[in-house]
């Protein structure tokens, strides 16, 4: 890893597992970073930091609940009172989705929306204008390659993660001059509890491993790859194996793609 996060705060959503848990073990080993974790579970959080190995004035635990949006306002402050500043966030917490269409309940394609979409863009929105006032600031999103196209039993996942794409293009564009640079990060298949923690139609947790989950890239190269995608400034970088292949293929050949997608297994 570079310098790059080195004295810096970095704030991460799902810090309790995952990708997310990976991210903090790898800052914690090779930079200097405060870190600011974030879930739902303040117990696993503290659990997370204390297996990183963390000093206590190297990290703060801060709960948040994505769905909660209307309370990032609030919670952004709450961040900045921790290390006086936020210089990454990284928006990293998230909900999956395993389920055909047309057998997801109405309000599960909205709790999907409001967590993958709302959630992220709400407290995105409260922590700008301190990035702002403190000379600008970095925003990596973990979207998934069903960001940039769709995959049976992943409408509306891939719908949220679509409209993270949409949006934070345009915010990127926006605040160019005002120094906030915007990193989506799109993964493919990653040894994490994605498809355990996945929603089916009725809204309860399939509770399953997936196989190409199981399969896919363990957390902690995945997260060291991410932190250098994000320490390079890049606007964009797809991670994974050779589904990797698809965000190619939509751009060039994508009759060719949605055959692929129509016949491939993808749970």
């Amino acid at each position: 890893m570079n310098t790059y996060f080195d004295n810096k705060v970095v704030w991460i959503t799902g810090a309790s597992s995952g990708i997310g848990e990976a991210l903090v073990n790898e800052l914690a080993a090779k930079s200097s970073a405060k870190i600011i974790l974030s879930s739902r579970n303040k117990d696993l959080l503290y659990a997370v930091a204390e297996k990183a190995g963390l000093n206590a004035n190297r990290f703060s635990v801060l709960p948040l609940d994505l769905e909660d949006y209307k309370k990032m306002p609030d919670i952004a402050a709450e961040a900045i009172e921790q290390f006086g500043k936020i210089d990454i966030l990284i928006n990293n917490a998230g909900l999956s989705q395993r389920s055909l269409a047309m057998d997801t309940d109405i309000e599960v394609d909205k709790r999907l929306m409001d967590i993958d979409f709302i959630g992220t863009v709400a407290l995105t929105k409260a922590i700008l204008p301190y990035m702002i006032r403190n000379g600008g600031g970095h925003i990596a999103v973990v979207s998934s390659l069903m960001g940039v196209f769709g995959a049976p039993m992943r409408s509306s996942y891939a719908a949220a993660k679509h409209a993270l794409h949409g949006f934070f293009d345009s915010l990127r564009a926006e605040l160019y001059t005002k120094n906030i640079i915007v990193t989506m990060i799109c993964p493919g298949f990653v040894q994490t509890n994605i498809s355990i923690n996945a929603v089916i139609g009725n809204g309860s947790l399939q509770g399953t491993m997936d196989d190409a989950t199981e399969k896919g890239m363990p957390a902690d190269i995945f997260a060291g790859k991410m932190l250098a995608a994000i320490g390079k400034k890049k606007n964009q970088a797809s991670i994974g194996g050779q589904e990797v292949m698809g965000t190619y293929l939509k751009r060039f050949f994508p009759a060719l793609l949605a055959k692929i997608v129509r016949k491939a297994k993808v749970v």
